[in-house]
């Protein structure tokens, strides 16, 4: 019987050196944008990174990239409140670290600058080639997560789901987790076929998550 949604296939050789190579470049911090009048030129390709807040997304993007205080964590859930974009080598590609949802202790006004910031910019940025939506094995898709999730249906922006924090659950766990987020998939349109698990602590998917990348590049 066939899967819906399995987890991405380890990388041959050629695709994972070709991950490596494009990561192996320095990548560094160009701005933090809070309105789309903001945005840099949109003269290259771009993936974005979504997920609930501390849902690990400064330590995935500082995993890929290699760099341990690229994108910085903050104590405080809701608190960035800017797109963040990464520059990856001199012209290849943008990283983009949207600012996480579930929005803990912000005021209402906040709330929703950010969720019409989110929204533009993901139904107008035409060099957008996939969204990373991250989703803690901890705790599974959540009603925000769907949110999110059908955004990106209706704003037509191909997304894929990665699994972050795996080693901090017991495999039956994880696979209890996996099996949520299969189901829950099969309500987005959008949604890729294929899921990343990922530790950024233990470095596991990550090589994976590169590969991925530079297949859109």
């Amino acid at each position: 019987m066939e899967v819906k949604f399995p987890l991405a296939e380890e990388p041959d050789d050629f695709t994972r050196e070709k991950g490596r190579l494009l990561f192996a470049r320095e990548t560094t911090f160009l701005k933090g944008v809070v309105a789309m009048d903001g945005m840099p030129p949109d003269d290259r390709i771009e993936v974005c990174f979504a997920g609930r807040s501390n849902v690990g997304k400064s330590s995935l993007i500082n995993a890929l990239t290699g760099r341990k205080a690229l994108a910085r964590a903050s104590n405080t859930p809701g608190r960035t409140q800017e797109i963040n974009y990464f520059c990856a080598g001199e012209d290849s590609h943008y990283l983009v670290d949207l600012p996480g949802y579930g929005f803990a202790n912000a005021p209402l006004p906040v709330v929703e600058k950010w969720q019409r910031l989110l929204k533009n910019y993901l139904s107008g940025r035409a060099t957008l080639r996939r969204a990373f939506v991250l989703i803690d094995t901890r705790h599974g898709v959540k009603k925000v997560d769907h949110e999110i999730m059908s955004l990106l249906d209706r704003s037509a922006v191909a997304f894929q789901v990665v699994m972050t924090k795996t080693d901090k659950v017991k495999v039956s766990e994880r696979d209890k987790t996996l099996n949520q987020i299969r189901k829950e998939l099969q309500k987005h349109p959008a949604a890729y076929p294929e899921i990343v698990m990922t530790s950024s602590e233990k470095g596991l998917g990550i090589e994976t998550l590169r590969s991925i990348i530079s297949t859109l590049i």
